[in-house]
């Protein structure tokens, strides 16, 4: 099994078109997150396919996409009703 790391992807997208692409590309890779912040474990693959997927959807002129790579010796802080990033043990493709 490949070894997932922690990202957390945000994006300002302008467009509503663009957006919806934005939000199924996001949420097919997301384990979690908000409206417009995804926590998203990925291996180095899916990071790079992630990557392209989303440069295909945005305008580099008017959106922004942001991918941080998490560090692990750091603790998540919540509030409120936010769960903390959880990587499942499996996923559904379909």
């Amino acid at each position: 099994m490949s070894h997932r790391i922690l990202f957390i992807a945000a994006y300002d997208i302008r467009d509503n078109k663009r957006l919806r692409r934005a939000l199924k590309v996001l949420r097919g890779y997301a384990s979690g997150g908000q409206k417009s912040v995804f926590e998203c474990f990925l291996t180095a693959s899916e990071r790079s396919e992630l990557l392209d997927e989303v440069r295909a959807v945005i305008d580099s002129e008017a959106d922004s996409f942001f991918l941080l790579r998490l560090d692990v010796r750091c603790r998540v802080m919540t509030l409120g009703k936010a769960v903390p990033p959880q990587d499942g043990g499996f996923y559904y493709v379909g």
